[in-house]
């Protein structure tokens, strides 16, 4: 009788400490060879470094690491890539001005004396096509692919070195719901090749239609590893967070009332003066919550910027509050009642290096009750913070905490508290939940269904489109720049937005039509 194969890979309690961090603690899994093994974790929760450490890119304190049987050294990428690993981040590492060719074989260029031997590299990125259904032209430029192309080129890549292992790292970020299942319909693929996936994502329904197994980390350690076909959302959620979470949206029908934000014909350029907004036109109305779905880097950035007076506008106006605002200055643009949550939230949101009872009032500090004249007075300053440290539950040892000492979720309740702890008629969020766990998710999303009860009208802009359904009474779809259409939330169904997130329109009688009023 033949001994049992070993796993692909076999990690033994893996250690990582930073100053300060335990990273990871004791980490112990397998991977089978064929086997879609999912991991899943809070922001913070120890899946980056871990892979980082499969991937050399760190070294681990403690533990060890076997591929087929047989402990392996892994001190860089390289090392790794010659043990047959392959990782494909969630930034790609592509070169836009080369070509899908010259992409794969960079760094491992098949050459025919002095010369480059394309032919032989395109007949081999041809054949790995066919075989594992990756349908790219090897010819085409880069910057000329749409973002899940692109995708199957870093795939293709991993595949041009023999990858046999499979890191993906929340590889449906940025992709429409079609093409995040014609990725599934890749993993299979490759898997059902004998091909083994590491898949970390923070999606809780596509870990459970793709997985075999899947593995929960918190606070660096491994709480548990899961079947999908015995779990749920629910009870994935619980192993990620430690209790109970709600994760459906609970929201009555919106009451609009006037308009507060009114955005007609924008024009806006992004860093590289480029058009990003084209011509853009919407309407937001009190009391109710106006989604903006698409893929990231369809000028949703530029959008948000210019209506908070941080990018100056071209062409078109904004209104706010019946007020002209297209040249006003941000701090104006506050002082109308506008509360804006920014997608980067360490970049644009907080100053780290403060406290976080400083923080707090970033938007306020220079008025009353926070100042008198030209003195600020810290006693009021330090009496809100520990008010709104508690209100909003964020988790910190002393409200003179650094803001950049807390994790992803505390930081995002740092600004969301800020902005909503002052008379506000729009809020503006972007991305208001990225990157942070279950539990923050949830109240997040309570708090914004709060202020448009309280009538506030409500902008939100995300690359979630669970997120902009579980939220927007109306969803406008944009893509390269422009507004393809407005629907009501009953009848923006998934496939329908995900359609037009890949700039396909369906004429439908209830669309409200391309970047005309959507009031």
């Amino acid at each position: 009788m033949s001994a049992q194969q070993p796993p692909a890979l076999e990690v033994r309690n893996i250690t990582k400490r930073f100053p300060g961090v335990l990273a990871n603690d004791g980490i112990s899994f397998t991977l089978e060879k064929g086997e879609i093994h999912a991991f899943l974790g809070e922001n913070g929760a120890g899946k980056s470094t871990l892979m980082n450490i499969l991937y050399g890119l760190y070294a681990p304190d403690e533990g060890e690491i076997l591929i087929n049987g047989r402990p392996v050294t892994i001190r860089n990428s390289a090392d790794a890539i010659a043990l047959g690993l392959g990782m494909v981040h969630q930034e790609y590492a592509l070169v836009d001005t080369l070509t899908v060719a010259e992409n794969i074989m960079l760094g491992t260029e098949i050459v025919s004396g002095p010369l480059l031997d394309e032919r032989r590299a395109n007949q081999r990125i041809s054949q790995l096509s066919r075989e594992y259904g990756l349908q790219v032209p090897p010819d085409a430029l880069v910057q000329d692919l749409p973002v899940g192309v692109q995708q199957r080129v870093e795939i293709l890549k991993a595949l041009y070195r023999n990858a046999e292992i499979l890191i993906l790292d929340e590889p449906t970020a940025v992709l429409t719901p079609q093409e995040a299942e014609d990725l599934f319909r890749v993993m299979r693929s490759l898997v059902a090749r004998g091909k083994s996936i590491i898949f970390i994502s923070h999606k809780l329904k596509e870990v459970l239609s793709i997985a075999d197994r899947i593995t929960v980390l918190r606070r660096g350690r491994v709480v548990g590893t899961a079947l999908p076909h015995e779990s749920t959302d629910r009870t994935l959620a619980v192993m990620m967070v430690g209790r109970s979470v709600v994760l459906t949206v609970d929201k009555d029908e919106s009451q609009p009332g006037e308009v507060v934000l009114d955005v007609s014909n924008l024009v806006v350029l992004d860093d590289r003066q480029q058009v990003a907004v084209d011509g853009v036109s919407l309407q937001v109305r009190a009391g109710e919550v106006l989604g903006i779905a698409g893929v990231q880097g369809n000028g949703q950035t530029e959008l948000v910027d210019a209506i908070n007076g941080l990018r100056p506008v071209v062409d078109g106006r904004v209104c706010i509050a019946e007020q002209e605002t297209t040249t006003a200055a941000p701090r104006h643009i506050s002082e109308l009642g506008v509360a804006y949550i920014p997608e980067d939230r360490k970049g644009t949101g907080l100053v780290l290096a403060y406290p976080i009872a400083d923080n707090l009032v970033l938007s306020t500090y220079y008025r009353s009750p926070f100042a008198r004249g030209m003195r600020i007075l810290a006693n009021t300053i330090e009496e809100q913070a520990r008010k709104l440290v508690k209100e909003f539950d964020i988790r910190t040892p002393s409200i003179w905490t650094t803001a950049g000492s807390l994790s992803g979720g505390n930081q995002q309740k740092i600004i969301v508290a800020r902005e909503f702890s002052r008379p506000i008629k729009l809020l503006v969020a972007s991305q208001p939940t990225r990157g942070i766990d279950v539990g923050s998710i949830e109240f997040i999303h309570r708090s914004i269904i709060q202020q448009r009860d309280d009538g506030v009208a409500v902008l939100v802009v995300s690359a979630e489109l669970d997120e902009v359904l579980a939220l927007s009474d109306r969803i406008a779809v944009m893509y390269k720049g422009k507004i393809l259409a407005v629907l009501p939330q009953p009848e923006a169904t998934r496939e329908r937005l995900g359609l037009l997130m890949a700039g396909i329109t369906d004429e439908h009688p209830s669309e409200e039509k391309v970047n005309g009023s959507t009031g």
